[in-house]
């Protein structure tokens, strides 16, 4: 019965991926100015291994409902004499390549915040769909409440009778959202998530210091550098369905954070700036 219920939810999923494919090949949107007031900046890094679906992603990026004044990709520079062709094409339509030291997935945010740390950022991930109002949604948010941190998935932290964050699977993954600010909305880069300027405390970029603390889970890092300004984080209000090109059977560094690297590296920023409290 359980072979049955997966099979079926995998044909399912497939579908929905070959669904997500044809209307990305005839997406045709034109976005509308934003109404910030700040530049808008949609910010993302991937590596040769993510290469092959890049390009979709990058497509339902630029065709958003609302355009961004700069899309940026950031790769290493070890790794750009490895970007498709089909990606390069993309140029043409708004990307903008850039190279930076290979700081893995810290490198969609950190470079740009020591670039323009006036600009409003949103971060991507590389191997997901994004619908053409993905955008919109989460700025409609940002200017509602005017909060400095805007995530379309997060997860809720749950808390130990101490008050300090429980371990990681205590945790309400995938939060369903409402749009009310909380310190315990935990922001997931996958969904996407806006920065504002000056919503990151000025130690955001210091890059070895993040390695030392949270080597593989750069939300948790940032989620710290939020939090340490006084902010609060808000979620779109939905659930968001995370959709794949391509299923990593080893589940890449959301197994490894995961399977306890998660808690580790929460317990080595507590001892490093302590708990800032919910």
């Amino acid at each position: 019965m359980n072979f049955i219920r997966e099979w079926n939810r995998a044909r399912k999923y497939r579908k929905r991926i070959r669904r997500c494919r044809s209307e990305i090949a005839t997406r045709s949107v034109i976005g509308d100015p934003h109404q910030l007031t700040t530049p808008l900046v949609v910010s993302l890094t991937s590596y040769p291994p993510r290469y092959p679906e890049l390009a979709l992603t990058l497509r339902c990026l630029l065709q958003q409902t609302v355009k961004a004044d700069r899309t940026v990709l950031w790769i290493a520079e070890k790794d750009i004499a490895a970007l498709p062709a089909e990606v390069r094409d993309l140029e043409k339509d708004g990307l903008e390549i850039a190279t930076c030291p290979d700081m893995r997935s810290y490198k969609k945010l950190m470079p740009l915040l020591t670039e323009m740390p006036e600009a409003t950022i949103v971060t991507a991930d590389d191997d997901v769909h994004y619908g053409p109002d993905w955008l919109a949604s989460i700025l409609d948010v940002h200017m509602d409440l005017g909060l400095k941190v805007v995530c379309g998935r997060g997860h809720r932290m749950a808390l130990t009778p101490e008050g300090f964050p429980d371990t990681y699977d205590k945790w309400d993954q995938n939060a369903p959202g409402g749009r009310e600010p909380s310190g315990l909305i935990f922001p997931t880069g996958v969904g996407g998530i806006l920065y504002a300027p000056g919503a990151l405390a000025p130690i955001a970029t210091n890059w070895e210091l993040a390695q030392q603390l949270c080597p593989t889970a750069d939300d948790v890092w940032f989620y710290w550098m939020h939090r340490l300004t006084g902010g609060r984080a808000a979620m779109t209000g939905e659930r968001r369905r995370v959709l794949e090109w391509v299923k990593d059977p080893t589940g890449g560094l959301l197994t490894v954070n995961s399977a306890g690297g998660n808690d580790n590296q929460i317990a080595a920023m507590i001892d490093h700036f302590g708990w800032p409290g919910p």
